[in-house]
């Protein structure tokens, strides 16, 4: 994998973003992310090629099943990492194992788009509506994921996980904005499941490939699925729960 890109901090993130009160701003998760992160000093990057896990900890299901091109899943892991940071608080997007995550999803149902109506007439359709392309969720990452890369070449000469982490901003906020042509898709549609994926990946139950060791449930203190509450309902004080997974409940 190709080495981890790092820029503003998760609590800057949060800050700018809303997400530490509960909005969003910007009309996006990372509206206040891309274009402040290249106010900061980019210029430490991380080399940990790790998932953040112990030696046991470490999940069965990491093997690519529709990247298997290793420049395009890293491409991808390079982009949800501008999406999620690394920093002090804990391990970003990669860390977490967000890509593998997207990775297994476009494999399955949600990249055949399984639940969603796919037959014509086709017409764009209005920002309020729901899923309006011709493409399933596999052809648009497919598409979005060479287009980043084609991008960076056209404006850098050199490929996207190659590019410094203001580099890439500039890129994924001309995604957000719409402004590279995409066949049968808009960049800020291929942007949106993007961002969306990454987050699901992050803190999504670990059965499904990400969130690695609960470390994001960990970060927010979330308990995951737990049995009952019996013993903690009834006290005033805020209680530290050791979140559980799915996989755990039959143990």
């Amino acid at each position: 994998m190709a080495e981890e890109k790092k820029g503003v901090s998760r609590r800057d993130f949060m800050k700018t973003t809303g997400i530490a009160t509960g909005t969003l701003i910007g009309g996006g998760l990372i509206g206040g992310l891309i274009g402040y992160n290249a106010k900061q000093d980019t210029g430490t990057q991380g080399t940990s090629q790790g998932n953040g896990q112990g030696e046991n900890d470490h999940p069965m299901n990491v093997g690519l099943k529709f990247f298997t091109n290793a420049n395009a899943f890293n491409v991808l892991s390079q982009a949800t990492e501008r999406i999620f940071p690394e920093d002090d608080l804990g391990p970003g997007a990669i860390g977490l194992g967000a890509p593998y995550f997207i990775d297994n999803q476009l494999a399955g149902g949600y990249g055949m788009n399984a639940k969603e109506y796919m037959q014509g007439p086709f017409k764009d359709g209005e920002k309020t509506q729901g899923y309006q392309s011709r493409l399933t969720r596999a052809e648009i990452f497919s598409q979005g994921v060479a287009k980043l890369d084609e991008e960076a070449n056209k404006r850098f000469q050199t490929g996207f996980a190659e590019l410094e982490p203001e580099q890439m901003d500039e890129i994924l906020t001309a995604f957000q904005k719409g402004e590279v042509e995409m066949l049968a898709v808009t960049s800020d549609f291929f942007f949106k499941l993007l961002r969306q994926a990454t987050i699901e990946g992050v803190y999504a139950d670990p059965i499904y490939g990400g969130n690695w060791n609960m470390e994001a449930w960990k970060m927010k203190g979330f308990p995951g699925h737990q049995m009952a509450y019996i013993k903690q309902i009834e006290k005033e004080d805020f209680v530290e729960i050791e979140p559980n997974s799915i996989s755990s409940m039959n143990h």
